[in-house]
């Protein structure tokens, strides 16, 4: 009877010690200088104007004090492990669309799809409630607005687009995984069950994830159109078949033109107008038409690589070409021999989008994919490489930057 009591006063003892461990919250350090990407002009020439320096010299960003580059609300201060490049970050660089995606200042910290580790939340949201992260969640999330602020050793993380990351998916995969394998989840919702699909820009960061998401959406036949052929019909991306646009012409292949596809998906640009080329020089569509429920998806202009410093140039190259081919592959002539024109790129501002694809990811049914030359280290010299390839357009997958592998 002694030693039964004996033995449920130590029992109690140690179950209080242990709760009282794990009661006590998860803290962290947080510097007031940190190491972070600078870039200190508009331009392509990453050797002169973009570097990172070896010791911290950068302010660290402060929750509730400073504002976040990029514009948002809702944030949190996350310490920063990986960040994955997207052709905005160039873009915002190179300073073509400086007037709408410019930084408030110079120099600016560039990045915006991000991972990292939870070290600050507000005591209360904007929004009047409690966060919905804690300290220590390891959380990634897309950039909002602009590209902006999170290459550095922390980061303010906009919550609106973000979630938890499974234990099973690395910090470097979850950063590509919320910014191009994300636009692949939404664009494979358009696609139907027993569907053949063609990829052009199948290589890239959404091109590499969308031949995964379009096998698992049903389609019957997926083909991708890429330099490198051979990886587009290896594992993960598993196509049917692929050609090297370089060396063949996608649009005379005579299988597709014997079988033509129900939908394509234009992730490199250019598409459309060679499709109005065949169809003007009398040779067969490797797509159905509209009246034959044939379709056309976009994300992306007639060239990839565009200037915008007005809302007119807005107009001209996004507006005006997608309404008039939209309208024209829907009601007029052209939809008995065009297939039918969308463009689709349009990010919700939630983050069920992010839950999605991590999902998938943790039930392995989306790879991440990253080009092979990275994940490029948080130096000067890896950062610019990583920023080379991104602007190259010609990136195997997604260019992610390890910035720090801490826990």
């Amino acid at each position: 009877m002694i030693l039964s009591s004996i033995v449920l006063v130590i029992t109690i003892f140690i179950h209080n010690i242990m709760t009282s461990i794990h009661a006590q919250p998860v803290s962290f350090q947080i510097p007031p200088k940190m190491r972070a990407a600078q870039c200190t002009d508009y331009g392509t020439n990453v050797e002169q104007i973009l570097s990172v320096p070896q010791e911290g010299t950068v302010d660290t960003p402060r929750l509730g004090i400073d504002k976040p580059p990029a514009a948002f609300k809702n944030e949190i201060l996350i310490k920063v492990q990986a960040v994955a490049l997207a052709p905005g970050d160039a873009r915002v660089m190179s300073g073509k669309t400086r007037e709408f995606q410019g930084p408030p200042q110079f120099p600016y910290t560039p990045g915006g799809d991000v991972c990292g580790i939870v070290v600050a939340v507000p005591e209360e949201t904007k929004k009047g409630g409690q966060c919905k992260f804690s300290v220590g969640d390891r959380v990634a999330a897309r950039f909002m607005n602009k590209p902006l602020g999170m290459l550095g050793e922390y980061a303010l993380c906009n919550t609106d687009v973000c979630d938890v990351v499974p234990q099973n998916v690395s910090s470097e995969d979850a950063a590509a995984l919320v910014s191009s394998a994300l636009v692949a989840v939404l664009i494979a919702d358009r696609i139907r069950e027993g569907d053949r699909v063609l990829i052009y820009g199948a290589g890239g960061g959404v091109g590499s994830h969308l031949c995964q998401m379009a096998r698992l959406q049903g389609a019957s036949y997926v083909a991708g159109v890429g330099r490198d052929y051979e990886r587009l019909m290896e594992a993960p991306l598993y196509c049917d078949y692929a050609v090297d646009y370089t060396k063949t012409d996608p649009f005379s292949v005579k299988e597709w033109c014997d079988k033509p596809f129900d939908v394509i998906i234009d992730l490199a640009g250019g598409a459309w107008p060679a499709l109005l080329q065949h169809r003007s020089s009398g040779h067969p569509s490797i797509v159905k038409s509209a009246k034959s429920k044939g379709r056309y998806l976009t994300i992306t202009p007639d060239n990839p690589v565009f200037e915008i410093h007005k809302m007119r140039d807005f107009f001209k190259i996004f507006l005006f070409p997608s309404l008039g081919r939209a309208i024209s592959s829907r009601i007029g002539l052209s939809r008995a021999s065009m297939p039918k024109y969308s463009y689709v790129l349009a990010l919700p501002e939630t983050s069920e989008a992010v839950t999605r694809t991590l999902a998938l990811a943790s039930e392995n049914k989306l790879i991440a994919c990253i080009d092979e030359q990275g994940p490029f280290p948080f130096t000067s010299d890896g950062v610019r490489r990583a920023f080379e390839l991104q602007a190259s357009y010609h990136s195997k997958g997604k260019v992610v930057i390890t910035v720090s592998s801490d826990k």
